[in-house]
């Protein structure tokens, strides 16, 4: 049965943008970009290592907001319209609560993304782990 309601958590990285443009061309349906802004203090987040500022407050949410600006101008471009949203949390938490709370029936994402550095590429790779296995919808991870 084809989804009625795609969800594309986007953060940045090449696989999440590949994600969404698969989303785009394979489902002729609702889509929704979700941007998971973590808080500074969050275990994931760089918080344990650097001492929280408002200047990295600051730049998490312009961040989230390029993030959201190039989804819709790539979504333009397909001639699509996009839904987006942009929510603090754990990013697998976060995920899987949007999932609930919207009647999203499908999740495609990337299969690790987040910063260049080593040890966010092995924390957020466990974002798409989570989800896979706790999700109540299928999820489709481009590599």
């Amino acid at each position: 049965m084809a989804p009625s309601h795609v969800l594309v958590p986007l953060d940045g990285s090449p696989l999440a943008d590949e994600a969404f443009g698969q989303a785009l061309e394979l489902f002729d349906c609702q889509v929704t970009v979700l941007n998971v802004v973590t808080p500074i203090d969050a275990a994931m987040s760089e918080g344990g290592i650097l001492a929280p500022g408002e200047d990295r407050r600051e730049n998490a949410r312009d961040r989230a907001d390029r993030v959201i600006e190039r989804a819709r101008a790539q979504a333009t471009e397909a001639d699509r319209t996009i839904e987006t949203a942009v929510v603090t949390g754990d990013p697998a938490e976060a995920i899987l609560g949007y999932v609930a709370a919207n009647d999203v029936d499908h999740v495609v994402m990337g299969g690790h993304g987040g910063e260049r550095s080593d040890i966010s590429r092995r924390l957020l790779g466990t974002v798409a782990t989570s989800v896979v296995g706790e999700a109540p919808v299928s999820v489709t991870v481009v590599r």
